[in-house]
């Protein structure tokens, strides 16, 4: 296969990167972390497309979470295969269709778990802010149509990979997954120039697109539910903000330092790849990956364990558990014309169901 010139720079001045202790432990760090997160996410996110898919009626409620854990589970299924990759120091044993298909799955799933995230909070804002609308206009059948938009999204945000990705052999014949742009231009000044605007542009549409206005929708939506259950003064303990503030946390937590630094990385990329320098940006890599992508596995865990008595949940049947969080609540919004037995809003917790908290 004809070798990218530039693909083989940048790989040759990660070689002492790989042999540097610090970046080993770094190393061995996620690869832990990488098991830990393909074990909990194939059994969180497997149980939850068991009871949400197949144990429960089709609600809004319902098909965001079974599209969530879908997207999630999809994405886990690919760690085995970068875990591999990174202990071969980003060698690729795996082909040429193993190589596009990986990584297509890998961004199509991170960027749709990310923007079903934010439905599910507009969704919930819409039921508290707005619940006559909800109760007229909020139907399984609207919730579909919608909810394609991620995914098409998502796969529009992939074509770089499709286009560009793909595996490529340097001179000692080790082979990597890569972006290889030597087809597309005649000269090492046009390769380097479409490398760096291709990457830039990447580096760019994930941190804005993926990260930047989901966090933003995330944190608006539950910030305008919190300020409503201050003014319906619904139970005088801020624990039920401090709930609405853990999922705002957890998802910045586990996106933000990765989504840093690849910006950061963006930023420097001529820097970081043809004078190597800016090493903390690559030796952080590794650990700031691990975090977003043990995001994958604690979905399940937040949306349905966080506010809740732990205690009771290990006592019950953990599927049963599962049925009765992911289930619409069935208590008034605001009062009893806006609710129904047939469709019904992600609400606030009664005071009740607070003060259990």
């Amino acid at each position: 296969m004809e070798t990218n010139s530039s693909i083989i720079s940048l790989n040759a001045s990660h070689e002492n990167l790989f042999e540097s202790p610090v970046f080993i432990a770094l190393q061995i760090t996620s690869l832990v972390v990488h098991g830990i997160t393909f074990v909990l996410g194939i059994l969180g996110n497997g149980l939850v497309i068991w009871v949400a898919g197949f144990r429960m009626a089709r609600t809004v409620t319902t098909l965001c979470y079974l599209n969530l854990a879908l997207a999630d589970l999809s994405f886990i299924a690919t760690l085995p295969f970068l875990m591999v990759s990174m202990a071969m120091k980003e060698h690729w044993p795996f082909g040429w269709f193993l190589c596009k298909l990986i990584y297509i799955i890998v961004d199509i799933n991170l960027f749709g778990s990310v923007f079903l995230i934010a439905f599910i909070a507009l969704d919930r804002c819409v039921c508290v802010l707005h619940p006559v609308w909800a109760q007229n206009h909020r139907t399984v059948s609207l919730a579909t149509k919608i909810i394609i938009g991620p995914w098409i999204l998502a796969v529009v945000l992939t074509l770089q990979i499709v286009l560009f990705l793909t595996t490529v052999s340097d001179s000692s014949g080790n082979t990597y997954c890569t972006f290889h742009f030597a087809p597309w231009v005649s000269t090492t000044e046009e390769l380097i120039k479409m490398l760096i605007t291709v990457l830039t542009a990447r580096g760019i549409i994930r941190f804005m697109i993926g990260f930047l206005m989901p966090m933003s929708i995330v944190a608006i939506c539950y910030g305008l539910i919190a300020a409503k259950i201050r003014k319906k003064d619904m139970i005088n303990s801020s624990r039920p903000l401090r709930v609405l503030a853990a999922v705002v946390a957890s998802f910045f937590i586990c996106w933000f330092p990765f989504q840093l630094n690849a910006l950061l990385g963006t930023v420097w990329f001529r820097e970081i790849e043809f004078k190597g320098k800016y090493k903390v940006i690559k030796n952080l890599l590794y650990p700031t990956s691990s975090l977003a992508y043990f995001n994958s596995c604690l979905n399940p865990m937040l949306y349905v364990f966080v506010g809740r008595d732990f205690r009771d949940r290990l006592i019950q049947s953990l599927p049963a558990s599962l049925e009765r969080a992911l289930m619409e609540d069935s208590g008034p919004i605001e009062d009893s014309a806006t609710t129904s037995d047939t469709t019904k809003c992600v609400s606030p917790p009664t005071e009740a169901e607070l003060q259990a908290m």
